[in-house]
């Protein structure tokens, strides 16, 4: 009993941290580093499992033996948890000087050296009972994932209550009395009791004084950035489990994108505010209505007076104040982060405290699918900054706002004359802001809007930074176009698209050497060739699905050339390479998984016989299928519940409290039919979910949480049974080989947690199951080779 309890402790802190080093990389350096803590951790659990098969001595201790020494992994595990937050938080890498100054790879490399350590400890910790107590591998394999289901929980709660720092230490503390679960003997116990008290009250102050333990951010977010300015005072920290927030006073915040280059009036006086040390719009809770009536998005209001709105994210409120002040009689907000509306309250309250103005906190998606609401207006504004996004740098985050089935339930949303209106970035050459285009085409094309020429449909005009985009699904009539032509000259703006755009109203005011904007949507409006013209784009401009959601992924493997060229002289993560640096840690990956996997093979300490190949392929198929079929139901049900750290905690507990039940009764169900079993369930996914999730998209979160849990259930219990019924197998035939099996599995988890999001990002997340289920039909492939391999050889 104290085996498995040490081992669920361990299994808990090992994912407690794991979950608590993406929140820290999204605060530190960016969200694009949170796969480094998943990839790195199962290096850390593969490289354990080779050390175990190199050293096989150590798993022919006697029991007790064994138990003291997985007493002095779990208390070194506990250790190593603490070191390595405070080394990733303070080596000075730089991912933005990587491109020209070596030193950083030194440091990226220290960086990898310190994210494996504290996890090969605690495979250790999980690896060595494996080997040595192999007669209840299934009800350890089951602890494990027991355990790791409830760290999923525990990891929220700690990142909720205490933040980053207080989540460290909770995961310190989990390994540390998974130290005193397997400590023999009263002084051992007593020492480890003593140490682990002496742990709680240092954590305790730590918590209380974090000077030492604050995350520290990357110079290069928007936090470090205005805290830099002599007059800058962070009057606000708050934190939830998935983001923090830092409001910010100083007379240099003043921010109105897309403010016509002709107002000459004073700046309203504005608050910044940061997501994870991201820079967002700032709080604005009043400005002058000359200002106000200067942004690209008064036309929308001008052309619909007196409207009922919805804004979508609406960022601090500068938007939502120019609908105001444009005659708006009543506004729908909805924002997916209840901490962002409440501090939005806090600090603009004559804009989210209007009476004409309701908030709503929920998921975008999930709000559109309960509501049968209908407005004049639904408005995409501009929350997120302006970051260049050609090279792919911020491509890993996932985007239902930005969808083709999210804007056709936009459009669903409006009245018969209503206006979606998106607000972007400019981007040289364009990218964001034609692919907004293209996703608006998309929906109105498949609601039937084909019957009429889609540029008729769409009115499209840029400022100095910014594109506004209008769209209607039935087209513009000619005093609707009349109007917004006298706005936008007396503004300043410059036309892109409209039905029957004049040369002259082209590239009139904010002047470009050569304009790129109209010619793009030129080519967009024209439906038979749209598709060539995507093929020849050098970037990436499809309309992204909810199979592949992700709006900033740009990147197309033509661009390799020029991303290598310009690599070191763009001011951007990694020199600006962006995707490739997946392909570059993929490398990385393939080479430590091959040095973990064939050097201990290839040693005289293991011995791994004719079929040693067969069998290890066989767990190299589940580590593999397992990442290729968790990964992308992850990714899937952030829409579903909203949050993305909702949908990591949520689909992991019940995959791993699953897969031990599995595991626990893998003895008593047969090998083959299983694997079988679990092929055609990780087939039906793709199509059933999205078809379950536009039935159920609008039930409370809570609801969804638990149909969340029973959707992933099956398809975990089916996961959880092939690992223990293969170490059954090795067990009998070359029990030599079950700490190597172990190695090979974590070692090939961390590739295809690689091959996962690589996948995702070029293909979507269909074929990445499809991919998944390819990995367990091998698998069975192995299992039936294996049969029939021992029945020639009986005799």
């Amino acid at each position: 009993m104290h085996l498995l309890v040490g081992v669920a402790l361990v299994s808990a802190a090992g994912l407690s941290f794991e979950i608590t080093l993406t929140r820290l990389f999204a605060i530190s350096q960016g969200y694009h580093f949170g796969f480094l803590a998943v990839s790195l951790a199962l290096l850390g659990f593969g490289a354990s499992g080779s050390a175990l098969a190199a050293y096989p001595s150590v798993t022919q201790d006697d029991d007790a033996m064994t138990m003291r020494r997985l007493a002095h992994l779990a208390f070194l595990f506990a250790l190593t948890l603490v070191a390595s937050y405070l080394a990733v938080n303070y080596l000075p890498f730089d991912s933005y000087r990587v491109g020209w100054e070596p030193i950083q790879l030194l440091y990226l490399l220290l960086y990898y050296l310190a994210l494996v350590a504290p996890f090969f400890l605690g495979g250790l910790g999980l690896g060595l009972p494996l080997a040595v107590f192999r007669a209840q591998s299934a009800r350890v394999y089951a602890a494990n994932l027991l355990g790791s289901g409830v760290g999923c929980l525990a990891a929220l709660g700690a990142l909720a209550l205490f933040g980053v720092t207080g989540a460290v230490f909770g995961a310190a503390m989990l390994a540390a009395f998974g130290a005193l679960a397997f400590a023999r003997g009263a002084r051992q116990r007593v020492a480890t009791g003593a140490s682990l008290a002496l742990a709680a009250v240092l954590g305790a102050w730590l918590i209380a004084s974090p000077a030492l333990f604050d995350v520290r951010i990357s110079p290069y977010k928007g936090l470090s950035q205005i805290l830099r300015f002599p007059d800058a005072r962070v009057v606000l920290r708050a934190w939830n489990a998935f983001s923090q927030v830092e409001v910010v006073e100083s007379g240099a915040v003043r921010s109105a994108p897309g403010l016509s280059l002709g107002y000459r009036g004073a700046m309203p006086s504005q608050r910044a505010w940061f997501i994870d040390a991201e820079s967002r719009a700032p709080l604005t809770d009043a400005a002058p209505a000359e200002l106000l009536d200067a942004l690209p998005v008064t036309l929308a209001y001008r052309l619909r007076p007196n409207a009922r709105a919805l804004v979508v994210e609406p960022g601090g409120g500068l938007e939502a104040l120019a609908a105001l002040n444009a005659g708006a009689r009543e506004i729908v907000v909805v924002e997916d982060n209840p901490l962002i509306a409440r501090v939005a309250r806090q600090f603009a309250p004559r804009v989210f405290g209007d009476a004409r103005v309701r908030v709503s906190t929920e998921g975008p998606r999930s709000w559109l699918a309960r509501s049968r609401e209908q407005f004049d207006i639904v408005h995409l504004a501009l929350a997120d900054p302006f970051r260049p996004v050609t090279a792919g740098a911020y491509a890993l985050g996932e985007n239902y706002v930005y969808t083709q089935e999210a804007f056709a339930e936009y459009l669903r949303h409006l009245d018969d004359e209503g206006i979606l209106v998106v607000s972007r970035w400019l981007q040289l050459p364009p990218t964001e802001e034609a692919r907004a285009a293209a996703l608006a085409l998309a929906a109105l094309e498949e609601r039937g809007a084909s019957s009429v020429n889609s540029e008729q449909c769409v009115l499209a005009l840029r400022s100095f930074n910014t594109l506004l985009l209008l769209v209607k699904r039935t087209p513009f009539t000619a005093r609707e176009i009349e109007m917004a032509r006298t706005f936008a000259a007396e503004r300043q703006f410059d036309w892109v698209a409209y039905p029957g755009l004049r040369a002259e109203e082209v590239n009139r005011f904010n002047v470009l050497r050569e304009e790129e904007y109209a010619r793009v949507f030129a080519h967009l409006f024209d439906r038979t060739r749209r598709a060539q013209f995507f093929a020849a784009y050098p970037y990436d401009i499809t309309p992204p699905t909810d199979d592949r959601p992700f709006f900033f992924h740009l990147f197309k493997w033509e661009q390799t050339p020029m991303v290598l060229q310009l690599l070191g002289k763009l001011w951007q993560p990694f020199g600006g390479s962006g995707y490739l640096i997946l392909l570059a840690l993929l490398g990385l990956s393939l080479a430590a998984s091959a040095g973990l996997i064939l050097a201990p093979l290839f040693s005289r300490r293991v011995v791994g016989g004719p079929n040693a190949p067969r069998e290890l392929l066989y767990f190299g198929c589940l580590g593999i299928g397992f990442l290729f079929v968790e990964i992308p139901l992850i990714q899937r049900f952030i829409l579903f519940l909203d949050q993305p750290v909702y949908a990591f905690a949520t689909v992991l507990f019940a995959l791993l409290i699953a897969s031990g039940i599995g595991s626990a009764l893998s003895e008593r169900l047969p090998h083959r039919a299983t694997l079988a079993l679990l092929v055609v369930a990780i087939l039906v996914y793709p199509p059933l979910l999205p078809l379950l999730f536009r039935l159920l998209l609008g039930w409370s979160l809570e609801a969804r949480i638990v149909i969340a849990l029973a959707l992933v259930a099956p398809v975990g219990f089916l996961l959880g049974v092939p690992f223990p019924k293969g170490l059954a197998v090795l067990d009998a035939t070359a029990p030599h080989l079950v700490p190597l099996a172990w190695g090979v599995n974590g070692c090939a988890s961390v590739i295809s947690s690689i091959l996962a999001t690589m996948g995702a990002l070029s293909f979507g997340f269909t074929l990445v199951m499809v991919a998944g289920a390819a990995m367990y039909a091998l698998a069975m492939a192995s299992v039936i080779c294996h049969a029939s391999a021992g029945r020639t050889t009986r005799p």
